[in-house]
């Protein structure tokens, strides 16, 4: 093994490659309207897919991609017509700030208008019915038989948008909108007087085929250590009219994962074997991860896994989640902030590292921030450079002390088993 000392220098050699120019260009690219945000199974996310074999490629690794399928995925195919009013006047709403589709709707592509309602109160026959605030909708929905369709309350985020969600369960009956707070105080109040509400929820399923990109470079020699660096390159995909880049989320994390294998591919230590795995499906349920550590499982493999969810915006420390026996990966990411100067913290990264640390592999999750949320202020101007090359700064030394006699460092961030 290489001793420590020899890594810190070789490290101070290779980390000064690190490019965040190169990096942010990453991100832009994959934000752009050609790849219409990566959803899952869609062709924005097949030319996102070519795009980034290309580049794994041109890095001199063996790369492949795995298909895997994916059932009832929703999808907005029109942007949803709502208007309401009270007695004489109307009101058309804004999609995606004021009003959307809530993800477990029915589809419906005619616009329905009806009275307003209160969920829970009076015949709900051909109303649309007003949840309040803090009501539960599923309980609504059991109540509703015959109604229109849910309303219901939804906060928005700091840039007045509501954000997507892929993940959940299947369709109920209903038609369901969400309201911001304002918009639900209003017709809310309107529900007692004369208030009416026209629209339409088109948001079908679809079962589609997700695929994973693997990217091989030269094995580690017997007893070396195997580490795998991992990113989602799925997004929730634009909604009709509306754009969702998905630079933070995760953008972000496979401009890091690019930039480290590319520094890596030529300048790691030997006895350090180095894969690549760019996965898909992370947004309807770490489907992705959960296909290629079931794959990992039963061949026994054991590398150390790094996932990087969300580099977008630093606040002081990043968030390590680790997952499995993961001492010795949790010390070596100790060592490696303190070696590039980056605070590291426990904190929750919910990504595809927990599908890993569920097969039984030392994995740690890293993130650190993002701004526009599954929304359309998800932006490539939002995602800060400094935060990309710090980030890339950590894996990159992780990997590059991976070949050093064990560590002994206890580790501050935490170990969840």
């Amino acid at each position: 093994m290489t001793a420590p000392s020899e890594s810190a220098a070789h490290l101070d050699a290779t980390l000064p490659l690190v490019s965040a120019e190169r990096m942010a260009a990453t991100v832009t690219a994959l934000a752009s309207a050609e790849f219409t945000g990566r959803r899952v199974g869609t062709a924005g996310g097949a030319a996102a897919r070519a795009w980034l074999v290309a580049h794994l490629a041109d890095l001199g690794a063996v790369v492949d991609t795995d298909d895997f399928p994916v059932r009832n995925v929703p999808e907005l195919y029109a942007a949803p017509t709502v208007v309401w009013g009270d007695g004489d006047t109307s009101t058309r709403l804004t999609f995606g700030r004021e009003a959307a589709v809530h993800p477990t709707s029915a589809d419906t592509s005619e616009v329905r208008r009806g009275p307003l309602g209160v969920a829970g109160s009076g015949d709900p026959t051909g109303r649309w019915l007003v949840v309040p605030a803090g009501g539960n909708p599923l309980d609504a929905a059991r109540d509703a038989q015959g109604a229109a369709g849910l309303l219901l309350s939804r906060a928005v985020d700091a840039d007045g948008w509501q954000y997507t969600v892929l993940a959940g369960p299947d369709p109920g009956p209903l038609p369901i909108l969400t309201l911001d707070a304002g918009t639900h105080r209003a017709i809310l109040a309107a529900a007692t007087s004369a208030g009416w509400l026209s629209a339409n929820t088109p948001l079908r399923r679809r079962d589609v085929t997700g695929a994973n990109i693997h990217a091989r470079f030269p094995a580690a020699a017997p007893g070396g250590t195997e580490v795998l660096l991992t990113a989602h390159y799925d997004g929730v995909g634009d909604h009709p009219g509306l754009r969702q880049p998905g630079a933070s989320d995760n953008a972000s994390g496979v401009a890091v994962v690019l930039e480290a294998a590319r520094i890596l591919a030529t300048a790691r230590p030997a006895g350090v074997g180095l894969a690549v795995a760019l996965l898909d499906a992370e947004e309807v349920g770490a489907l992705g991860s959960a296909h290629h550590s079931q794959q990992l499982h039963a061949g026994d493999a054991q590398p150390l896994v790094i996932n990087v969810d969300g580099a977008g915006q630093l606040d002081q420390a990043a968030a390590v989640e680790a997952g499995g026996p993961a001492h010795a990966l949790l010390a070596l990411l100790d060592q490696a902030g303190r070696h590039t100067g980056l605070p590291l913290a426990a904190g929750p990264v919910a990504s595809d590292n927990r599908r890993y640390a569920a097969a039984g592999l030392a994995a740690a999750g890293i993130g650190a921030g993002m701004a526009g949320y599954h929304s359309p202020a998800d932006t490539p101007d939002r995602v800060d450079p400094h935060t990309l090359k710090a980030i890339v700064r950590l894996v990159v030394a992780t990997v590059g002390l991976a070949a050093a006699a064990p560590a002994t460092l206890s580790s501050s961030i935490g170990d969840e088993r």
